[in-house]
Formats: structure tokens, C-alpha cells, sequence
């Protein structure tokens, strides 16, 4: 089978699909992620992976099945985004210390002039962090290109999450066991 196409830079995202041991070409196109008011928090990552998915299709062209992801984290009913700088990166750490909140990852597929795309959902529930261990944290690992501004194989997941309900590989940035049923449901992979 011919490698299908990651419309993504991330380094996780590449991980985990070698570990699943897709085949796969990393192309990525500068892609907008503003998105409509009246969207859903899940409709709001489906939508930005189908416009990282459309993006690269225009690229690349459409002769190879694409695949995109965007990952968000939501506190409460607000939407998280990458921290801006330093100070940004503790302040979102220090609303999530405590805190119960959700990552949803949405994924995109194009193949054959079909579009399929889906989002799961993740619970994640942070210990009581001190400001102390969230500046350590920010400072060792510099998690300035990380939704909620975190990444849970890290330092901060190790020590500082108390559970996780749902897919723990959603939270690295790919639901990878839904990405492989959908690649063998589609014909892509055995």
C-alpha cells in the first residue's frame, strides 16, 4: 500500500503512527485555525483538521489519502489554545491545576473525493500543582506549541495528572487506535 499523507509537523502525531506502524509522508501547509462562533468545542477541532487536511490536498494534490488532526483542551465551555509565551504557559497550568478538563482531538480523512471525519474525547484531571512545579515545568520543557500547554508524556503527566478517562494517545494528539480503524475500514491498511 502507498504511504498515506500526515498533514501535520507534530512530532507525537509521527510517533504515534510509527508505533501503529502506518505507513505515512509528513506533508503540512500553513493552515488558518480561527473557526466559527456557533461551532461545538468538538466541531471546533473537526473543523480546523479538515481545513489542515484541505490545505495540504491543495498542496499535494489529491491522488494519496490525507490525513489531519487538531487537538484542543477545554476547561469548563472555554477553549484552550497554545500559550502565547512564558507567563501565558504557567497561567493556563495554574487554571488546570485542580482542574477536571477535556482534550478532544478531531481527525480528518480525505480519500477517493470522500471526506470522513470524526472526534474523541478525553478527560483529564490534574493534580493540585504548586507554582513552583508548574515554572519548572515551563521552564525544562517549553510547552509553547502544546494545546492547554501541556503534553502528557512529559514531566507534568507523569507527576502532576491524577487520572485519565478515555484514550490516553488522544491526549498525546491522536486517537490512533479510532485513526487505524478508519484507515482499514477505507482499505488502507490490512
Amino acid at each position: 500500500m502507498a504511504p498515506i499523507i500526515l498533514a501535520s509537523a507534530s512530532p507525537r502525531r509521527k510517533q504515534l503512527l510509527e508505533w501503529a506502524e502506518v505507513p505515512f509522508d509528513i506533508i503540512v501547509a500553513n493552515t488558518d485555525e480561527t473557526f466559527p462562533d456557533h461551532l461545538s468545542e468538538a466541531e471546533v477541532a473537526v473543523h480546523i483538521a479538515r481545513e489542515k487536511a484541505l490545505a495540504v490536498q491543495a498542496k499535494a494534490g489529491a491522488e494519496r489519502p490525507i490525513i489531519a488532526a487538531d487537538t484542543i483542551v477545554v476547561l469548563g465551555n472555554e477553549i484552550i489554545g497554545k500559550p502565547r509565551d512564558r507567563q501565558d504557559a504557567v497561567d493556563i497550568l495554574s487554571r488546570l491545576s485542580g482542574q477536571t478538563h477535556r482534550v478532544i482531538t478531531g481527525v480528518c480523512l480525505l480519500h477517493a473525493g470522500n471526506t470522513f471525519c470524526f472526534a474523541d474525547t478525553t478527560e483529564v484531571v490534574f493534580h493540585q500543582l504548586t507554582n513552583e512545579q508548574l515554572q519548572f515545568y515551563v521552564d525544562k520543557y517549553q510547552p509553547y506549541d502544546k494545546a492547554g500547554a501541556y503534553a502528557i508524556q512529559e514531566w507534568i503527566g507523569v507527576v502532576g495528572i491524577k487520572s485519565v478517562q478515555g484514550d490516553f494517545y488522544n491526549v498525546m494528539g491522536l486517537p490512533v487506535s479510532r485513526v487505524v480503524q478508519l484507515l482499514q475500514q477505507q482499505g488502507l491498511l490490512p
